[in-house]
């Protein structure tokens, strides 16, 4: 696959406020059709990109979805990074508007020479719904307010829906080789004395999805993010049996995940931000499956791909 189709999940770290020997801090990477997105650089994201063997000018965009320093610690050290490495394209940050100070320092954290051009996009977190912040060529990248102890939003990137060629339409039509081509720059080609138009031969492509959501306990805002979700990753720092802990300090169980998952319609969910008083997450896992079979505990340095969907069959609704 060429980088520029790529698209894959890459778990850089799954530990919360401490890691352990097994887990780095949170953060995650999302390579996406050339351009990457990385969320919640956490401290260690550097090193962990480096045993991903991932370079930091990959980095396109980063969104920073709260400022508890398992969130953002790690920032100062890959704007550093990124400068270091002279990124030739500008790096956009997405982050809580009541942040800006925290955001300040952490990139102002130490004497560096800045080569990098570093775009900002202060989100209000006041507001219902979802929040376009930027749309590339074939894709919305989008926020939602979520519920924690301190203002915290949740990412969404979408791939917008498209057009896929029906080869027995374009074969009935007669429509071969570099017509094919002609008519999906111009949207209608003559052949044979008749014009064929491009909605007579194709038929509409859903767009894939991927949900990142951190810090915040069961809330709208997570579902709306994870709404048929490919992957949805979603915090899942404890196992049910510490409900009362999740209650208190606004976060998620493996069960409230799965969930969310299961009521979002999402199609797999990768659970991550575990407490380090766990040794193991065998019990989020089975909990999380008997209510939401496609989940998974992930690991650092875990990858998955995220597969573009296909067209339904004729006379098949999505």
């Amino acid at each position: 696959m060429s980088l520029m189709s790529r698209r894959e999940f890459i778990a850089l770290g799954t530990s919360s406020q401490v890691p352990t020997r097994d887990r780095n801090h949170n953060s995650c990477l999302l390579l996406w059709d050339g351009e990457g997105f990385l969320f919640d650089p956490g401290e260690g994201t550097q090193r962990q990109l480096t045993l991903a063997g991932v370079g930091a000018c990959a980095i396109h965009h980063i969104g920073i979805s709260h400022f508890h320093g398992d969130h953002c610690l790690g920032l100062a050290g890959v704007v550093q990074r990124l400068s270091l490495d002279h990124c030739e394209h500008p790096v956009h940050v997405y982050y809580p508007q009541s942040g800006q100070d925290y955001l300040d320092r952490l990139c102002n954290a130490s004497v560096y020479r800045a080569e990098v051009e570093l775009v900002f996009h202060p989100v209000a977190e006041s507001g219902g719904g979802l929040i376009e912040l930027c749309r590339g060529g074939h894709y919305v990248l989008a926020t939602h307010a979520l519920e924690h102890s301190i203002p915290a939003i949740g990412f969404r990137l979408e791939e917008l829906e498209g057009l896929s060629f029906l080869p027995d339409k374009l074969e009935a039509a007669g429509v071969r080789g570099p017509l094919v081509g002609e008519l999906e720059r111009q949207g209608a080609v003559q052949v044979g004395g008749r014009v064929v138009r491009l909605g007579e031969v194709t038929r509409l492509r859903p767009g894939s999805a991927f949900a990142f959501v951190m810090d915040t306990r069961p809330c709208p805002g997570a579902a709306a993010l994870a709404r048929e979700a490919d992957l949805l990753v979603m915090e899942a720092t404890y196992a049910s049996e510490h409900q009362e802990l999740a209650e208190r300090y606004r976060h998620c169980t493996s069960a409230d995940a799965a969930r969310t998952a299961l009521k979002a319609g999402a199609r797999a969910l990768g659970m991550t931000h575990f407490s380090q008083r766990y040794a193991d997450t065998q019990g989020h896992l089975r909990e999380a499956r008997e209510i939401f079979a496609n989940s998974v505990a992930l690991n650092d340095l875990d990858r998955f791909e995220i597969a573009r969907r296909s067209a339904p069959p004729e006379g098949q609704t999505i």
